[in-house]
């Protein structure tokens, strides 16, 4: 198992010889072979690799959406029998209530807590301030751009503090400028928070700007190829994006993908 980079604390989440089979009518399909990983608290961990590698199929097992066929997942030493609420998920669609306002829509993930109103409503205005909401928290996701749409779902997946942020491409459908401003927000919010966070994304530059370490997944089956440490200082601005040390990673990321989809256009030759 891939130990947590050096600096890290102990393991929060262990990933533990995983296996995925879908069942169809024609020949089984492995999504995932053999996947260990142990991520520790805190980190910032990104997940890239050609689409079918299984990214999304291993976020949703860690998220307890879907069970492995093999292997075995656990969240601070218990096993991952379902959801939970030591995980917040965001993915990409937003997944927010139309008839809710973005007070409501963050409110929401307090419904079945036992915390006083008052407390409630402190920590919605808290996170409402954080992700840059602030003079919007009576307005309806119809009345928002996508990029502050995804700023409430980021809101209400961490204002329960769950342990682990997981998230799912979830600025894939923003335009290049509204991401950038996506992703430095992420980070302030992660820096004020500290929580664990599994990013997947097809985004190389995304990866290396947001994480401590950029896993690089095998394709069909999904299997960890390379386990890379970010080692660029943080804080990070978006300067960072024509240091040496930057474009050093995102050459070697590139290369490993490329790689692997150069295998999968070998397979779908006739």
């Amino acid at each position: 198992m891939t130990p947590p980079a050096s600096g890290d604390t102990a393991t929060l989440i262990a990933i533990d010889r995983v296996g995925k089979v879908y069942e169809g009518r024609g020949s089984p399909v492995v999504a995932i072979d053999e996947v260990s990983l142990d991520i520790g608290r805190n980190q910032f961990v990104a997940i890239v690799g050609t689409s079918g590698c299984g990214k999304s199929t291993l976020l949703n097992m860690v998220a307890g959406l879907d069970d492995p066929t093999s292997g075995s997942i656990a969240i601070d030493g218990r096993p991952v029998l379902g959801p939970g609420r030591d995980r917040g998920f965001v993915f990409q669609s937003y997944s927010l209530f139309d008839w809710m306002t973005v007070r409501g829509n963050i409110r929401f993930a307090l419904e079945k807590t036992r915390m006083p109103a008052a407390e409630k409503a402190a920590l919605v205005d808290r996170f409402i301030r954080e992700v840059g909401l602030a003079g919007f928290e009576d307005a309806y996701p119809r009345q928002l751009s996508g990029g502050m749409r995804q700023r409430v779902a980021i809101a209400r997946a961490l204002v329960y503090k769950p342990a682990i942020l997981l998230m799912d491409e979830p600025f894939g459908a923003l335009d290049a400028q509204t991401r950038g401003m996506m992703q430095e927000l992420l980070l302030n919010v992660w820096e004020d928070n500290r929580v664990t966070v599994m990013f997947v994304t097809h985004d190389v530059d995304e990866a290396v700007f947001l994480a401590d370490r950029v896993i690089v997944m095998a394709s069909r089956p999904g299997r960890v190829k390379k386990d890379i440490a970010i080692d660029i200082p943080r804080p990070r601005s978006f300067e960072v994006l024509t240091d040496p040390d930057f474009t050093r990673f995102k050459r070697e990321i590139l290369a490993d993908i490329r790689e692997e989809t150069l295998k999968v256009m070998a397979m779908e030759r006739p």
